[in-house]
């Protein structure tokens, strides 16, 4: 019997997908909580026969109508009288919470702490004493702070510590969740870790406090896409047909080199489109603890299929825990094969509903431009499905998409804005800088004086640059706005001269397991071919064991890029190369960000690395050090010697006695020795950076015009 999909089915009746799920309840029908959900035919006319019988009509369903945020702000002011039965209903969600447990447990636990602190480090809905108290315990935590949320003295842990987990801690020691969660549950206490809050967040909340929000006041606001995929798969030309304009026209090349945030209307509704370059800026976003994105669309073109970028945005939008939608691009062209690219998707976890998946896929053209209302409508299903909601009446938080410097206006930032409204003339707290909004643009350059939720806009005025990513408030005045931005950059200071907690690194790993502090060891693989990739992760991934698990978040072809050491960054893992090298901007950032790259040519030496580190038994390091770079620029035959390289050293010197490497397209294809240099007609012990140079291999010839050749010694550093 033929199925028929829910959104299908509220298109016909009129009504929305939640009210319709709702009724398939009400009659007995049990269906998924999903638009794409397929249900039976004679399910579907019984439910049309109830809805005819009650009266059910779209407008009687007005939750689900679309409207935009103006006219809802108007009808909110209009109903404010009617707030009755929503504040008595209120308190009821805490109490359903609530778990008795035996009043001997609860004596054991010091009662003025517990109310002390019970705002911020413990919910159950009120303060009596027959309620488990469950405490919000972050990542890392001091002992003093966590003896404090106790009720009991910093002493009595670093005691306990030591004789049950043999820790030689001290009182100013920070510890991880899970040491700390066993000390807490030893009391009596319930634990869960808390989120992660940004310096700024925290700072605004503290301030922001007295500022109360009735569930009343929340809108319905338009859902933040992100588009992600291949380079040239068509992610702009996409979104250039949804705006019917031309954003590639402007572009270098036709490619994307910045974000562009966009909103358009669909129908009723809007949409806020982010267009990115890659997945650089969407993983800086996340490892800032920045979460924009409601949904990505997934770009494949269907005569490619999944490439490597594809693979990485898969990545990336899974460890950001956004939905996906797969939009399967160049449908017109006459080699496009849908079906290859839905098989190749379900290698990396990605199964669309048409083959038994919940993940729904839209066959479209942005030539052609066909499927492109069939995406739309599904963007909106699945953001009706999210209940995405914001109060429009408050002052506006946001997160900085893009910034720069421009000489004629001065510090331009996009901002994209997640909550309330901001108007222009409004003192604004950015990251660590703050200033007073002179001037705001929209997406079609048209200036604004104010922006609601889901709005993307330029804004002027800001005191320096931000960095993407950075939280944006609206505060009461300027002064607050200087003082939180003055907190921000002491928090940050105090921070980086705490340093306790270093990116996790091979090194330190053994000690880390010991302590109990890594339980997942999360690990990045970058090979010179696809088969390599495969081996060194099933190789790698068998070495989990009771003590740790080793988990492979990302694994591609090619150089080692910034984007792997981004998400090696955001992700706390390590990279391992595999007869590959990192790019010189990656090598930068990755020393920057502490992390750590372990580059391999054989594989079982990659084993046995992560094994000894495992084991805590790690030979002593030999730090490689990198002398300088030659290109070569001219090939010359001579008999009896062979090919020579006539060279330009581009970055410090080559020197005979170094160890050689010849890097082709970012593969390492020879690594050796030197057999002669010369300058001129005579040999040379070493030539400097700015001169031209005559090499030859041992035992090498193989080389080719614009070969890069870097010289480097080993360097043993006893541990």
């Amino acid at each position: 019997m033929p199925k028929i999909r829910i959104y299908e089915l509220s298109k016909e009746t009129g009504v929305g997908v939640k009210a319709l799920i709702a009724k398939f309840k009400e009659i007995g029908i049990e269906v998924k909580n999903n638009p794409s959900a397929g249900i039976d035919a004679s399910d579907a006319e019984k439910l049309k026969e109830y809805l005819k019988k009650s009266g059910e009509t779209a407008k009687e369903v007005p939750k689900e109508t679309a409207a935009k945020p103006a006219e809802k702000a108007q009808v909110k002011k209009k109903e404010e009288p009617k707030k009755e039965e929503p504040k008595k209903a209120a308190p009821e969600p805490p109490k359903a919470e609530v778990t008795p447990v035996p009043k001997e447990i609860v004596k054991e636990v010091p009662e003025e702490p517990v109310v002390k602190h019970s705002k911020k480090n413990w919910r159950g809905g009120g303060e009596t004493e027959e309620e488990i108290r469950i405490l919000d315990i972050p990542k890392n935590i001091p002992i003093t702070e966590l003896a404090v949320m106790l009720g009991i003295s910093a002493t009595e842990i670093v005691k306990d510590l030591f004789l049950k987990k043999n820790m030689a801690v001290n009182m100013n020691n920070d510890i991880e969740y899970a040491v700390a969660a066993e000390v807490a549950e030893e009391r009596g206490f319930m634990t869960q870790e808390a989120p992660e809050i940004d310096i700024l967040e925290q700072l605004a909340e503290e301030e922001f406090e007295d500022e109360e929000e009735d569930e009343g006041d929340r809108a319905e606001r338009p859902p933040v896409v992100v588009v992600m995929g291949h380079v040239d798969h068509g992610k702009t030309s996409l979104l250039d047909t949804i705006r019917r304009s031309h954003v590639t026209a402007g572009e270098a090349g036709g490619i994307t080199q910045h974000i562009g945030a966009y909103t358009v209307n669909v129908g009723e509704k809007l949409v806020t489109f982010l267009d990115t370059p890659g997945h650089e800026a969407f993983t800086a976003m996340r490892m800032r603890g920045a979460q924009v994105t409601d949904i990505a669309v997934l770009v494949v073109a269907a005569d490619d299929g999944v490439m490597p970028q594809t693979i990485e945005a898969i990545n990336h939008a899974k460890a950001a825990g956004v939905e996906i939608i797969v939009a399967i691009n160049k449908i017109d062209k006459p080699s496009a094969n849908i079906d290859r690219v839905k098989q190749e998707l379900t290698e990396y976890g990605i199964l669309v509903e048409d083959w038994g998946g919940e993940i729904i896929s839209v066959p479209v053209s942005a030539v052609k431009k066909q499927g492109i209302k069939e995406l739309l409508d599904t963007i909106l299903l699945v953001a009706e499905m999210k209940e995405l909601r914001a109060n429009p009446n408050k002052r506006a938080k946001g997160t900085v998409i893009e910034a720069l410097l421009d000489k004629g206006r001065g510090s331009v930032a996009t901002v994209l804005i997640q909550d309330g409204t901001v108007s222009v003339g409004d003192p604004v707290v950015v990251g660590s800088t703050y200033g007073r909004i002179r001037a705001m643009t929209n997406d079609k350059g048209e200036k604004v004086q104010t922006a609601g939720p889901s709005m993307p806009v330029e804004v002027l005025g800001l005191s320096d640059v931000p960095l993407a990513g950075d939280l944006f408030y609206v505060t009461k005045n300027e002064r607050q706005a200087r003082h939180l931005s003055e907190s921000v950059v002491a928090k940050e200071r105090q921070d980086m001269i705490k340093g306790t907690l270093q990116k996790i690194s091979l090194d330190d790993l053994f000690s880390q397991i010991q302590l109990g502090t890594v339980k997942d060891l999360n690990i990045v693989v970058k090979a010179d071919v696809q088969g390599s990739v495969e081996a060194v992760k099933m190789s790698l991934e068998k070495l989990s064991n009771e003590e740790v698990r080793i988990r492979t978040l990302h694994g591609g072809v090619g150089a080692i890029t910034e984007s792997d050491v981004m998400l090696a960054s955001a992700s706390n893992a390590i990279i391992i190369g595999f007869n590959v090298r990192p790019e010189p901007v990656a090598k930068s950032i990755a020393e920057t960000e502490q992390v750590d790259i372990r580059l391999y040519r054989v594989i079982y030496n990659t084993i046995e690395g992560i094994t000894a580190a495992m084991k805590g038994m790690l030979d002593p390091i030999f730090e490689e050090k990198v002398l300088g770079q030659a290109e070569i620029r001219k090939l010359f035959k001579a008999s009896g010697i062979g090919t020579i390289g006539g060279s330009y050293v581009t970055s410090g010197k080559i020197t005979k006695n170094a160890k050689i490497r010849i890097i082709r397209d970012g593969k390492v294809i020879y690594d050796g020795e030197l057999d002669g240099l010369r300058r001129g007609k005579d040999d040379a012990k070493e030539v400097l950076q700015g001169f031209e140079c005559g090499i030859t291999f041992n035992k090498f010839n193989d080389i080719k015009e614009k070969d890069i050749v870097e010289a480097y010694v080993m360097e043993e550093i006893p541990r």
